[in-house]
């Protein structure tokens, strides 16, 4: 009998339209009940070509439409703020709700559906673990194939990992990953007292209440597709985004560890662009000896996520 679990997702987004669509489309198609997109810079025209879809829950999420008097300055309260607000008011009719983000996309490797019923009643949360997108650029990669770097989760493995597949870099990063590595939740909904970020929750003081790890389930960042892009988004990266300056090391201090704010402002004074470049080149482009060293170690995806027919399929009139 079907399980008639129901899930959905929810982002805050300022992207153009069709990036959003693509976003959309693929988790419609992957069998998400509910889609909610928070407009974070929203235009009419993106509002209603979205909110056509029945599927979807679009809020504008702009200064001049915000909740409340204060909308926060930054964009990662702006995310927790949302995220509780569909949780309480757009996610009624879910089982499951995960925040992600428009370059995140989820890759069950059974159905999700099927994943989450299994959970028992006392599990509140579960964790995605994520994969990072490698740039594909003159690699002569099969048409459609995204490359992925994967990591481990034990972490005295992971770092002996990272230094193998990273010989210049890796004894700085953890498990070679530029943003993230703790990954997203789905977040079971009907909870009272939760309190919700955007990569933990808490309730009675207990951070992330019988949460287990969804090894069925990858979530594929793309975080840098290619030098060009990554370029693009570096500097406010590095000032205001995933690797600001608060944020934790990424490993121990005693074991080279450092922040990536730290780690790039170092090779910038270094080596300038040139340096960021070099970087690059070993830890996110999917040359051949990066895939094999990956490969070997059982760290190596290749997904493709179809995004063009998805969106053709949900959004006939944005093909």
């Amino acid at each position: 009998m079907p399980n008639h679990i129901r899930w959905g997702v929810v982002a805050t987004v300022k992207a153009p339209l069709l990036t959003i669509a693509d976003w959309a489309a693929y988790h419609l198609d992957l069998g998400a009940h509910r889609v909610i997109v928070y407009l974070d810079a929203p235009d009419d025209a993106a509002f209603d070509a979205l909110n056509a879809h029945p599927k979807l829950r679009v809020v504008k999420a702009d200064a001049a439409n915000w909740r409340s008097s204060k909308r926060p300055d930054r964009h990662q309260p702006r995310q927790s703020a949302n995220l509780r607000h569909a949780y309480r008011r757009k996610a009624r009719d879910l089982d499951w709700l995960a925040h992600i983000d428009v370059d995140e996309f989820l890759w069950p490797l059974n159905p999700l559906e099927d994943q989450l019923a299994a959970l028992s009643i006392d599990c509140l949360c579960a964790r995605i673990r994520p994969i990072e997108a490698l740039s594909g650029e003159g690699q002569n990669l099969p048409d459609g194939q995204i490359p992925f770097k994967a990591m481990t989760n034990d972490r005295a493995q992971r770092q002996r990992e990272t230094q193998d597949i990273y010989p210049t870099f890796g004894a700085h990063l953890n498990g070679g990953f530029l943003s993230h590595v703790a990954g997203k939740l789905f977040i079971r909904t009907g909870q009272d007292g939760l309190e919700m970020k955007i990569h933990n929750i808490w309730q009675d003081g207990v951070q992330n209440p019988g949460q287990v790890e969804l090894t069925g389930t990858e979530l594929c960042h793309l975080h840098a597709k290619s030098f060009g892009d990554w370029q693009a988004s570096f500097r406010y990266r590095h000032e205001q985004g995933a690797y600001r300056a608060e944020l934790a090391p990424n490993r121990a201090r005693e074991s080279g560890g450092m922040t990536m704010h730290e780690l790039f402002a170092a090779i910038l004074e270094d080596a300038g662009d040139a340096g960021l470049r070099a970087f690059y080149d070993e830890v996110c482009l999917a040359t051949p000896d990066l895939r094999a060293r990956l490969d070997a170690h059982g760290l190596l995806r290749l997904y493709d996520l179809d995004l063009a027919e998805k969106r053709r399929k949900q959004f006939p009139d944005l093909a």
